[in-house]
């Protein structure tokens, strides 16, 4: 499927079949989406979730070329009780860089005042923002006092509606961390550049 820039293409390929969630499928669908653009980097990131008695896994596959972000999310469903019959969902957008908006990357250090240069983080979280769009979790504002019965509005959180992948290296592994922060590095300078083409 892949026959141009081997070593970018490859590296996909090997990432997409390590991952071991449909990785044809996956790849089918990257490819899709790139519509023969090439890739400059990619992180891919699988995800577990546990709903009851069953378990429901979940892929964010981020390709990145000299002009656009590629964003895939394939997931799965079993559609009968012994997971003989599973149906995959699989989603694809493209979002040109000029109008990312922000790419930002949280990095969380266990024992701070043992890091030494180079001590890789434990935890990233990743967020990209493109639209613009906030969600916000409002609950009733409140008091110290019990017995108050006056109305304080509302407090809460916004929230970016984009994209926001936590990547731990308990969970994930040391490597997927170091990965999402290589890619994040290449998303920012990509993005950066065609900001700046976009203002000449």
């Amino acid at each position: 499927m892949f026959s141009r820039t081997p070593d970018a293409l490859s590296a996909l390929r090997d990432d997409l079949t390590r991952s071991g969630f449909y990785p044809q499928l996956v790849e089918d669908v990257i490819v899709d989406g790139l519509d023969g653009a090439e890739p400059q980097d990619h992180f891919i990131h699988v995800e577990t979730h546990f709903d009851q008695d069953e378990v429901h896994r979940h892929v964010t596959g981020l390709v990145v070329t000299g002009e656009f972000l590629v964003i895939v999310h394939v997931d799965d469903q079993q559609l009968d009780e012994h997971g003989n019959h599973v149906m995959a969902q699989a989603s694809t957008e493209t979002v040109p860089l000029v109008r990312l908006g922000t790419v930002m990357l949280n990095s969380v250090f266990r024992q701070p005042h043992e890091y030494r240069r180079g001590d890789q983080a434990r935890e990233l979280t990743l967020a990209i923002a493109w639209t613009g769009s906030l969600r916000a979790d409002l609950v009733p504002a409140g008091c110290q006092d019990p017995h108050c019965d006056a109305d304080h509005g509302y407090t809460g959180n916004l929230q970016s509606e984009d994209l926001v992948l936590r990547i731990s290296a308990e969970a994930d592994g040391p490597l997927a961390v170091e990965n999402a922060r290589r890619f994040a590095r290449t998303l920012r300078r990509l993005h950066t550049g065609a900001a700046l083409a976009g203002r000449a």
